[in-house]
């Protein structure tokens, strides 16, 4: 995620559905019914996002991994076969990638 893109996220999560223009830092305010962030809030609000988004870095790890499995064949091959791969794959995924509260 870049900079700008959590600039942005911070400005619509203080003022949502407010009416603005962006050009790198510099924000062209055009809503008269909602007044513009301070710089201030805005890099209050970036810190705050950033924290959520690295505090979720579990999951997005989680779910590539899972992607890189062909979970419905080793399910298949698990009954087939009376085995536990499907299980013990997601389990050595989840303890490689636990999750973080």
């Amino acid at each position: 995620m870049s900079i700008i893109d959590i600039r942005i996220d911070a400005i619509n999560s203080l003022a949502p559905n407010a009416k603005y223009m962006t050009a790198g830092n510099e924000i062209t305010w055009m809503d008269d019914d909602v007044s513009q962030p301070t710089e201030e809030a805005i890099a209050a609000e970036m810190v705050r996002l950033q924290g959520l988004y690295d505090n979720k870095s579990w999951e997005r790890n989680r779910i590539a991994a899972y992607a890189l499995l062909n979970q419905d064949e080793m399910r298949y091959d698990d009954i087939i076969n009376s085995t536990t791969t499907w299980v013990d794959a997601i389990n050595a995924i989840k303890l490689e990638h636990p999750k973080s509260e």
